[in-house]
């Protein structure tokens, strides 16, 4: 099985999507360069512990510590 077929995996990539459109589109032009952008690095670095955390599914600790930085990112 891969991270790929996670369904949170899948989510948290739909999410990062549309939160990059939205800070693009939503956002007022004088806060896309600062805000917008620690909005979408902290986005895609849910995606990003989610898929560390499944590589290292091996150690339960190690998984469990990546998830909880998942979740602390939202």
């Amino acid at each position: 099985m891969s991270y790929k077929k996670l369904e949170i995996s899948i989510l948290s990539k739909s999410v990062s999507n549309e939160i990059h459109r939205m800070t693009l589109e939503d956002l007022p032009k004088f806060e896309i360069f600062e805000e917008a952008s620690q909005i979408r690095r902290a986005s895609k670095s849910i995606r990003s512990n989610i898929v560390e955390g499944y590589g290292r599914r091996r150690y339960k600790g190690d998984f469990i510590k990546y998830l909880t930085y998942a979740f602390a990112s939202c």
